[in-house]
């Protein structure tokens, strides 16, 4: 799988251009602010409809534009076809094929995408939402049908959230309606939940091996998942949905209290353990960047291992951020194997044969020069 060539209108600071890739390794070089990042955005706006930089997506469109384009043309399974996301004040449309796609679900995973960023180091350290989020992209890749329960649950969750909040201010005594929305949010949530601990089990088989091979041997990593509610990961669809109904029941009269839903998908956690001990409260940053660092390498062979190819790698200026030891293992594992975008202010740091090989581009103030 890889991207042939990218297109760009009106998108941040790129008036237009149409740039070729080279199908294994391509290098994005420049200085800050002049596109760097913006580009390797794109392309993650192309896999995912929406950025990982902002929720609003009129902050994509270049300034005194009214709309702006992202188009690409993807090589996957032994055939090309175009994919197309448009942006307006009126809102956002995605093609697959020419076609526009009325639900995410039938668009997402056209493009398998991997985006490691400096931020994505917080993984381990960083909020609970941050490795939600992390779960969530990942599963919709490879079942698109999980963005659309995902989506059918904040809804309901939003809903059910404005209820409670009118029951503890006593503008409504509607319980009966508070019964249907949380039947609706359990039978969202029981799917959510069976469909993260399957792709945890799979991500536990990649990860811990690629853990174990650049401690050298010396690190065991655990994943576990951290429940708002009773539920063990063996459990099916139907169990978890009882264990909703049961947890639910006795803790209505504390979120009619308190005005919020206290349990479900959108309160759990992931917990990362390295020789038994939890990497975010215990670990050395060292660890908690060879864990962030396993994660992002245990996602690639995932994905390929799901959907027949490897996904697309995104590393947008993380290269710098990681020691030579691990800078190292991280290219050597990709080489020669996965399309890989590369940002980075200069390439005099990174001594490894696979950017020596790279296709290089020059950015500046949204012109490329390759």
């Amino acid at each position: 799988m890889h991207i042939q060539n990218l297109t760009l209108k009106n998108y941040r600071n790129y008036q237009q251009i149409q740039v070729p890739f080279d199908d294994k390794v391509n290098v994005i070089i420049g200085e800050n602010a002049q596109g760097k990042t913006n580009l390797m955005e794109a392309i993650y706006v192309l896999a995912f409809s929406k950025s990982y930089r902002t929720p609003r997506d009129k902050e994509l469109i270049q300034w005194n534009e009214n709309y702006a384009t992202i188009e690409g043309t993807i090589y996957k399974r032994k055939r090309t076809f175009p994919l197309e996301i448009q942006l307006s004040s009126k809102g956002k449309k995605a093609k697959l094929n020419h076609i526009e796609q009325r639900r995410l679900s039938d668009y997402i995973g056209a493009l398998n995408v991997v985006m490691f960023a400096p931020e994505d180091l917080n993984l381990v350290k960083g909020s609970p939402q941050i490795r939600r989020r992390f779960i969530d992209m990942e599963i919709g890749q490879i079942q698109p049908l999980y963005i659309y329960h995902l989506g059918q649950y904040l809804k309901v969750l939003k809903q059910r959230n404005h209820l409670l909040k009118s029951l503890q201010r006593r503008q409504t005594n509607d319980r009966t309606m508070l019964d249907v929305l949380t039947e609706q949010l359990i039978e969202h949530a029981s799917v959510i939940v069976e469909k993260r601990f399957v792709f945890l089990q799979l991500l536990r088989q990649w990860a811990a091996p690629i853990h174990k091979g650049i401690s050298r041997e010396k690190e065991m990593l655990e994943i576990k998942y951290l429940g708002s509610t009773d539920v063990s990961e063996v459990e099916n669809k139907e169990k978890i949905r009882k264990a909703y109904q049961t947890s639910f029941s006795q803790i209505v009269e504390k979120e009619i209290d308190r005005g919020n839903t206290l349990i479900g998908p959108h309160r759990d956690d992931l917990v990362f353990y390295v020789n038994g001990k939890d990497v975010q409260t215990y670990g050395s940053q060292g660890q908690q960047r060879t864990t962030a660092l396993s994660l992002k390498l245990a996602e690639i062979e995932l994905i390929r291992s799901e959907v027949g190819e490897y996904p697309i790698l995104l590393l947008d200026d993380v290269l710098s951020e990681l020691d030579h030891y691990r800078q190292s293992h991280l290219l050597h594992t990709i080489q020669g194997k996965v399309q890989t975008f590369v940002s980075t202010t200069s390439i005099s740091d990174i001594q490894h044969d696979t950017i020596r090989q790279a296709e290089l581009f020059h950015i500046e103030n949204g012109i490329i020069v390759q």
